[in-house]
């Protein structure tokens, strides 16, 4: 998160004890809300290791650096494109068509994480860690960035976490979707130089409307027979 490790700290323990809560009452209303419930407490987590990024910076710690940017492009790179379609893949009600897309964009994402990044681990030199305007920037290079242009990678992430939510049966789902189409534009206009870390940050933000759906249960509306 921008600004400073004590604020990255803070993000981390509201989104994971919101996360906490929204567990609880998926546990008791739906267990089909417990991919999303979780959704808040990864974030968190993410947030927890840039906490201990900007820890590593502030005393020229490189091992603390690496291991914590590590942890936090796992879930960029790697668990929000695999999470997100599972996490709507999960929810859909059973026999729908576009379930089995859903878990088809799930395997996408998961395939696309791993070749992102699992090269990281074998060359840490690609990790390249710095602060810009009071933001972090993970200025690291990646695998594709061999075969296509870095924005072409951009823009099959953002297909992966964007795609599935609109696809979703559920109403307040699309709306999440359109959330993070609005943190895409956001990020892109006034924060593309901290891009990475302002996405995450946003988008965690925006964990907290899943949330508000799962206390509320706002997927009884459509699918009543299942969340009734």
């Amino acid at each position: 998160m921008c600004l400073s490790a004590s604020v990255s700290f803070i993000a981390a323990g509201a989104l994971t004890t919101g996360g906490a809560f929204a567990v609880w009452r998926a546990w008791t209303i739906n267990k089909r809300y417990l991919p999303i419930a979780l959704m808040p407490i990864f974030a968190g987590i993410q947030q927890f290791m840039e906490g201990h990024v900007w820890m590593g910076l502030n005393t020229g710690t490189p091992d603390m650096i690496w291991w914590a940017a590590m942890g936090f492009i796992l879930f960029s790179w790697l668990m929000w494109p695999t999470w997100v379609p599972f996490a709507m893949y999960f929810l859909e009600p059973p026999g729908r068509k576009r379930k089995k897309l859903l878990m088809l964009f799930a395997l996408a994402g998961l395939i696309f994480g791993l070749t992102l990044y699992i090269p990281h681990l074998f060359n840490p030199d690609w990790v390249q860690v710095k602060i810009s305007n009071k933001s972090i920037t993970y200025e690291d290079t990646m695998l594709l960035d061999y075969i296509i242009p870095r924005w072409g990678t951009y823009a099959i992430y953002m297909v992966l976490l964007i795609i599935p939510p609109m696809l979703s049966t559920y109403k307040h789902m699309r709306i999440f979707g359109m959330t993070m189409i609005a943190v895409v534009v956001i990020v892109w206009a006034f924060f593309s130089y901290a891009n990475i870390s302002f996405f995450c940050l946003l988008a965690g933000a925006a964990t907290l409307h899943l949330i508000y759906i799962i206390v509320n249960n706002k997927c009884c509306r459509e699918c009543p027979e299942l969340f009734s």
